[in-house]
């Protein structure tokens, strides 16, 4: 953050200007930026507190009023802290001339509320120093007012109201917080996704929806709902509006949990930021809430579900484009292992109906569920992340992991799998071949054909790339070594029951293992023509 304009005493101080001192009211509008602060710097001469105060601390400098400096001429000798519900912090100092003098920073609506009319702030002036807010928001700068009072003794009585009153406006600092540059991206990629991003300041309105339009959250016609607004609606009426607003201003932490509520009502889930001992609540109450891990308290962190180490909400944005990849791959494993055990459930199940032996031993099952599944199915999970992973609403909490057809695929793969390895016997034991181990190869190289075709839900396996998943096709590559080693090496023959194939056998095994890898990229032929997303 970076202190930008300076309005004191009608005048705009900005840029370089900033440090042309010289004028009295200026110079106590730097003064009281510098002292009505909790910034220092460290070891390394950092400033360390919080960013706001920081841009403050830093303007004061750059216009020569250093605060530890200040410091030994007025020192600080009482202070009402920052509190989000009075927007507001004050300091008290001790005065060289006298006395001692308070100086109070915060929203330019609640401190202007607290001044006096003195003859620089008229009914006219104020309406300039309004205009002047307005502008300066309208920029989107974080505006922040600065008073001050004379006091001959410190006050007995120390608490807000009885201190933040009768004060003298000596300025306004407009403070830039930048959206980073990757968070309108970040935003763009929520709406293409179908997440709702919701912006909760307390800043000025105008601030908020300039922000906002400047990161693509809403356009020149976009409402924003301010905390007074908010607190004059009952939760029923609030629920009729609360999917259309995007933008909350001037909004108390407080006010975060009604906002929570409503979203909830409405059906919405609800992932909620926040760093502050207030936002606690609406963490709690979040379906998932976030707290910052760099600004945010130990309260809100352990209010919260997930901490942002970074505290950068393009990171929210990369963990949902990495959580849908990883969803996409843990079905695709389920997909892969469940039509796999339903092809040998049909395999063994329906030969007997035929009048044919079973076809596999309990050691081939083994053999499929340990090397033919396991290898192949482990390699999915470091699959990419499927085309337009970010173009699609977001997965109903309820729905169930075999929506979207993968029941449907699971059955109708499964029992053509086991179809091929009932065929491939009956044919085997017609022609006078080795059928067991026939039908062993054929179920397991099936396995193989199926696995390669469901690395995605719709896009081709040519279109994705032979090699665009190297650890599958090493494993893919090594259980169809391992299972030739089966056939053909002498002594695992007896081991597992099998037979050396002919060259010809192998050929007829492979051919109609091919038929599953055809059938399924058909599947996704249909689909990406005749089923659009």
């Amino acid at each position: 953050m970076t202190v930008e304009e300076v309005f004191v005493d009608g005048k705009l101080l900005a840029g370089e200007r900033i440090a042309a001192g010289g004028n009295s009211a200026a110079e106590r509008l730097f003064i009281a930026m510098a002292l009505c602060n909790d910034v220092e710097r460290d070891a390394k001469g950092k400033p360390i507190g919080d960013p706001t105060e920081a841009a403050l601390f830093l303007a004061a400098e750059k216009a020569g009023f250093v605060k530890s400096a200040l410091e030994k001429t007025k020192p600080r000798v009482a202070e009402i802290p920052f509190d989000s519900d009075r927007k507001m912090m004050t300091t008290f100092h001790k005065d060289p001339d006298g006395g001692y003098v308070s100086f109070t920073k915060g929203g330019v609506e609640v401190v202007m509320e607290r001044a006096i009319e003195t003859q620089n702030l008229g009914a006219a002036a104020k309406k300039t120093l309004l205009r002047e807010n307005e502008r300066m928001a309208s920029d989107g700068l974080r505006v922040l007012a600065i008073g001050t009072r004379k006091w001959s003794d410190l006050p007995i009585d120390m608490s807000p109201d009885a201190v933040e009153k009768e004060l003298t406006v000596l300025g306004f600092a407009g403070i830039l917080d930048p959206p980073r540059e990757e968070a309108k991206e970040a935003i763009k990629l929520c709406k293409l996704a179908g997440i709702k991003p919701i912006m909760i300041t307390g800043d000025h309105p105008i601030t908020a929806k300039a922000i906002a339009r400047r990161l693509g959250m809403v356009d020149d016609g976009g409402e924003v709902m301010t905390g007074p607004m908010l607190d004059k609606l009952t939760l029923e009426e609030f629920e009729e509006k609360v999917e259309r607003i995007r933008v909350y201003a001037r909004v108390a932490p407080a006010q975060k949990l009604k906002i929570v509520k409503a979203l909830q009502d409405k059906g919405e889930f609800v992932a909620m930021t926040g760093d502050g001992v207030n936002d606690a609540p609406a963490l709690k109450r979040a379906d998932i809430g976030v707290s910052m891990g760099i600004t945010g308290t130990d309260v809100a962190k352990e209010a919260s579900h997930m901490i942002l180490l970074d505290d950068n909400f393009a990171s929210i944005v990369g963990a949902i484009r990495k959580g849908r990849q990883i969803y996409d791959n843990i079905r695709k494993f389920i997909k892969y292992t469940m039509t796999s055990n339903t092809a040998e459930i049909w395999a063994i199940l329906l030969p007997p109906f035929l009048g044919m032996p079973i076809a596999l031993l309990p050691i081939h099952i083994l053999w499929i569920n340990l090397v033919t599944d396991g290898l192949p199915g482990l390699a999915l999970t470091v699959e990419g992340e499927e085309k337009g992973v970010m173009n699609r609403p977001p997965r109903p909490p309820q729905e169930s992991v075999f929506a979207h057809g993968m029941g449907t695929h699971i059955i109708w793969v499964g029992l053509a799998m086991g179809a091929v390895s009932i065929f491939s016997q009956a044919l085997s034991i017609r022609m006078g071949l080795h059928w067991q181990t026939m039908v062993f190869t054929v179920l397991c190289l099936s396995q193989m054909g199926h696995v390669l075709a469901i690395r995605s839900e719709r896009e081709s396996f040519f279109t994705l790339g032979a090699f665009s998943n190297m650890p599958l096709v090493g494993a893919v590559l090594l259980t169809f070594a391992l299972q030739l080693a089966l056939i053909y090496v002498p002594f695992l023959q007896p081991i597992f029951k099998t037979e050396a194939l002919s060259f010809g056998e192998l050929m007829f095994a492979l051919a109609l293992s091919s038929v599953i890898f055809a059938v399924v990229e058909a599947e996704k032929f249909f689909k990406r023509r005749f089923c659009p997303k």
